[in-house]
């Protein structure tokens, strides 16, 4: 009885060992309902440029017959003011829910392993935006939307050995993604759509489903 009450207390030990390692090198306070909100919002950029930012350019070019520089330079001031748009709500949003789940856990938001996972993911976001914006700058849009899912998925993959190892497979979807968007220009507002909004929907339900439905699994 003595044995099989030390060999107890030594799985336990075990099991508290690998809980504090993973907490000191990774961060896992991020949360399901952040991938689900900013999946949401994605979505919802995406059904405001296509259903009204293209619809309004598009009226307008049916009904001149004829393609006008001025009104395509709005429209990509626009879409670029959606994106930013976007981006900023989905990332306060994401933001938010990983704050209140460090609260719930009575971790600090911003320490190390944080700072690790920030500068791993900003690396690979930085490049691709000065990428990006360099295409932009030679009015070439064929390849903005595969770089931006691209470039995200690497950035995640490149974050993921700092917390979650989910974060990897939703980056290995996004780059997949952004790879098969290559082949299809033209459509970078539906790949958009499949990448930023329901992968971050899925990856989120998923999240929240194995970390976060049992308060003691969290």
């Amino acid at each position: 009885m003595n044995e099989q009450n030390q060999q107890t207390d030594t799985l336990q030990d075990v099991r508290d060992i690998r809980k504090l390692m993973e907490r000191s090198s990774r961060f896992i306070s991020l949360s399901g309902l952040s991938g689900i909100a900013a999946g949401l919002v994605a979505l919802g950029g995406a059904w405001i440029a296509r259903s009204i930012i293209f619809k309004e350019y598009y009226d307008g070019y049916n009904a001149r017959k004829y393609f006008n520089p001025d009104d395509f330079a709005t429209l990509k001031i626009q879409l670029l003011g959606l994106s930013a748009g976007v981006f900023g709500l989905a990332f306060l949003l994401a933001f938010y829910f990983t704050w209140r789940k460090s609260n719930r856990l009575g971790r600090t938001l911003w320490d190390h392993t944080s700072r690790r996972l920030f500068w791993n993911m900003l690396i690979p976001l930085v490049s691709g935006g000065l990428f990006i914006l360099a295409m932009l700058q030679h009015n070439d849009w064929r390849f903005v939307a595969p770089s931006c899912l691209i470039f995200y998925g690497l950035a995640l993959v490149n974050s993921s050995k700092y917390t979650l190892t989910d974060i990897r497979y939703l980056g290995y979807c996004e780059i997949i993604v952004g790879l098969i968007n290559t082949q299809f220009i033209g459509y970078g507002l539906y790949f958009w759509a499949l990448g930023f909004g329901l992968l971050h929907i899925l990856y989120g339900i998923s999240m929240w489903w194995k970390y976060e439905r049992k308060p003691e699994q969290a």
